[in-house]
Parts: C-alpha cells; sequence; structure tokens
C-alpha cells in the first residue's frame, strides 16, 4: 500500500484479494485512494442484486446519500426510480452505483454544495467500479452523466456525441444519458418536464436493448 507523500494513489491500493461484492464494499469503507474520504462522512458504495443484468452509474454520492450510506436515495434518486417504473425497469432488479464513492463538497452557508470530481478523483476510484461491473457482469451499464461515462469508458466523453447511443464492450453494452440531478437544476417547470421526458425516452432504449438481450 502507498503511504501519502509516495505518489498517485488510487483504490486499486485498498483492492481485496478474492474480490466478492459484500469484500469490496467493506474494503471500500477504508479507501484513501483520493482525498475525498477526508471530507465524506462515509463510502458510499453500490447495492442492488450480484446478477443484475442493468448497472447505473451516478457521478458520486449527494449529500443524502452521503449521510444514509447509500446511493440514490436523494431527490435524484426518485427521479430514477420514477422513470424506472415508467419504462417497466424492475428497480429491485437494478444495480445502482457511482463513479467516484465519496461525497465531494464545498459550503454553501449552512448547506454542502456539490463539487464535481476532478479527473485524477474519478480516476484514483475508478477499480472500485471496474470491480462492481467485472464480477456482476452486467448485459447494460448506464452511464448517468459526463462523469459516469468518463469513468466507466476510462477517458473524457462528449455527452452530447454519447448520449441515446450502445456502445459494445465484449458482452456489455455501454448507454449513456443525462444524470437525473440534471432535470431537477433547470429552472421552469416547463423546462424540467421536457428534459424528464428526454430521459424517459433514453431508458426506453434501455428497457428495449434488455428485452432483444434476452
Amino acid at each position: 500500500m502507498k503511504l501519502l507523500g509516495d505518489g498517485p494513489r488510487s483504490a486499486a491500493d485498498f483492492m481485496p484479494a478474492n474480490p466478492t461484492l459484500p469484500r469490496l464494499k467493506q474494503a471500500a469503507d477504508t479507501c484513501k485512494g483520493c482525498d475525498l474520504y477526508k471530507r465524506a462522512t462515509q463510502t458510499v458504495f453500490g447495492e442492488g442484486p450480484e446478477d443484475a443484468r442493468v448497472i447505473f452509474v451516478g457521478e458520486q454520492p449527494g449529500d443524502y446519500e452521503d449521510r444514509a450510506g447509500r446511493p440514490f436515495v436523494g431527490p435524484a434518486g426518485r427521479v430514477l426510480d420514477k422513470a424506472l417504473v415508467e419504462v417497466g425497469i424492475d428497480r429491485t432488479e437494478v444495480y445502482v452505483t457511482n463513479a467516484v464513492k465519496h461525497f465531494k463538497w464545498e459550503p454553501m452557508g449552512k448547506r454542502r454544495k456539490h463539487k464535481k470530481p476532478l479527473a485524477s478523483e474519478i480516476k484514483a476510484c475508478r477499480p472500485w467500479l471496474e470491480a462492481e461491473i467485472a464480477l456482476i457482469r452486467p448485459e447494460v451499464v448506464v452511464c448517468l452523466g459526463h462523469t459516469a461515462a468518463q469513468g466507466a469508458f476510462g477517458r473524457p466523453i462528449r455527452l452530447g456525441d454519447e448520449r441515446g447511443r450502445f456502445r459494445q464492450f465484449g458482452n456489455t453494452s455501454l448507454f449513456v444519458t443525462i444524470h437525473p440531478s440534471a432535470i431537477l437544476r433547470f429552472p421552469e417547470p416547463e423546462e424540467q418536464e421536457r428534459e424528464y421526458a428526454r430521459f424517459v425516452d433514453d431508458l426506453r432504449l434501455v428497457a428495449a436493448e434488455l428485452r432483444r438481450k434476452e
């Protein structure tokens, strides 16, 4: 294991031998592969069935998730849950996780304001995501937003170029759409409704791909 000052660190330094999802989660609880652990309440690892056919990858835990220790339990998670119902994907059969496992934030009055992870932080945390995907072996990985896609692809991508497209990597299809939190950031209800409808349309493509692979 690298010590502070020994050069770049990453989650790879904390990876357990003979990993399983429970072992990964336990190891991630003590991860210091980047400095984000210092301000986060706790590691927020992925959750869901080990035989999930689809993994949804977000950017990072938010304030709600950081406090609860579970992914997608805040407002963005409720948007995702609603959209999954609309397209006929059973939420209980989905594995959800994030490209970065610690909440990165800065103070904004009494609130903790989300702050976008750096490329180095995404890279440092990528071994956890790679291990999750390798163990679950999903048929589809849905990247919710640019950071999630960067974590899954291992390189920067243009969201506008990749959105709504499937990229095949072995037996797994990678699909990119927006993060549900982006919908909530639109100031007008009409804009939110329009973007939510686009998001649902994207997830209908995911549902169709899962049916095709049956």
